[in-house]
């Protein structure tokens, strides 16, 4: 006879693949509904799976293999971002950072609102930044998520926590948060322009990070992963080049534009090391700290131009 109890999953990671490690532990609980509820991942009981006869004295039973959840594309990106997120905390981070901050944890009801109200479809274009800045997604989760942008704009907003350890400077203060992050505004500023509303930017496109966290030494400067060195670099750059590659199969992604140069190189490398055929291009990185970058908007459309991409942005 066929179980009809309610199964809970106990797998010890969800690996960036997406799919759930074989023999994983289920637990069988009284339920007349038969689902596995793993981190609000749900899907139905296979009826070969799970019976009475299978349960040893702790109720406790081995399914060979579990098929892939039947989860939507917005879910299966978070699970992957936070897969990322929990492997980054394996690396022991040295002098000078003295302080990293984990957006995906302390601000993930608004990061979640943003995947799930902007990343239902698989993407054409995936616009690629580097990490958190300090007045951005530091503050509200969103990538170059600059306060007013993503609320006024983005129409997003939410409690946002607090990281683990405070930089003094670098306190984070969400959608309170008085400082513009000037790399942020422009870029949204710009396919505002363009796209009149978001939904216009995200029929074809989206908007990810590299890597998730941002780094800071004492005094509250920003350290990019492009600074790290030794075993730290190494071990960033091989997991946020896993979690990238899952992040286009899951996509399908057709064109990475990487925003600056280190974004590009990175997707370079790992499009080719994963034998994928995405096309890699770049813009210009919106920073006002870049030499000659006044007139940011204008270089970028012209650029998005040149790319024929600009087609994808137009009212």
């Amino acid at each position: 006879m066929t179980s009809s109890k309610k199964l809970k999953l106990e797998c010890n990671e969800i690996p960036l693949d997406l799919s759930i490690k074989k023999n994983c532990n289920v637990i069988c609980e009284g339920d007349e509904n038969a689902t596995i509820d793993s981190n609000n991942l749900v899907f139905e009981e296979h009826k070969d799976y799970a019976t009475d006869d299978n349960l040893d004295d702790s109720g406790v039973f081995v399914i060979p293999a579990i098929p892939p959840l039947p989860i939507n594309l917005a879910e299966k990106l978070l699970v992957l971002e936070q897969a990322l997120n929990d492997k980054l905390k394996n690396i022991e981070f040295y002098h000078p950072i003295a302080y990293v901050y984990r957006p995906l944890e302390y601000a993930f009801e608004v990061h979640s609102m943003y995947v799930h109200k902007y990343c239902h479809s698989a993407k054409k274009i995936l616009f690629l930044g580097m990490n958190p800045g300090p007045w951005g997604m530091s503050q509200t989760g969103i990538p170059f998520g600059e306060v007013n942008m993503v609320r006024d704009w983005l129409k997003l907003s939410g409690d946002i926590g607090k990281p683990f350890k405070e930089q003094p400077d670098r306190k984070v203060t969400g959608f309170a948060c008085s400082r513009s992050e000037i790399s942020g505004f422009r870029f949204w500023s710009l396919f505002r322009d363009l796209c009149g509303n978001p939904e216009n930017f995200f029929q074809y496109a989206f908007l990810h990070n590299y890597c998730p966290i941002a780094l800071m030494d004492a005094g509250g400067r920003n350290i990019t992963p492009a600074e790290l060195k030794g075993p730290e670099q190494i071990s960033l750059y091989g997991y946020c080049d896993d979690a990238l590659v899952a992040a286009i199969k899951l996509l399908k992604v057709q064109t990475i534009v990487g925003i600056g140069r280190f974004a590009e190189k990175r997707a370079q490398t790992v499009v080719k090391s994963a034998g994928l055929s995405t096309q890699i291009m770049y813009i210009p990185h919106p920073s006002p700290r870049s030499v000659g970058n006044i007139n940011w908007n204008e270089k970028a459309t012209k650029r998005l131009k040149e790319l024929n991409l600009l087609q994808f942005f137009t009212q």
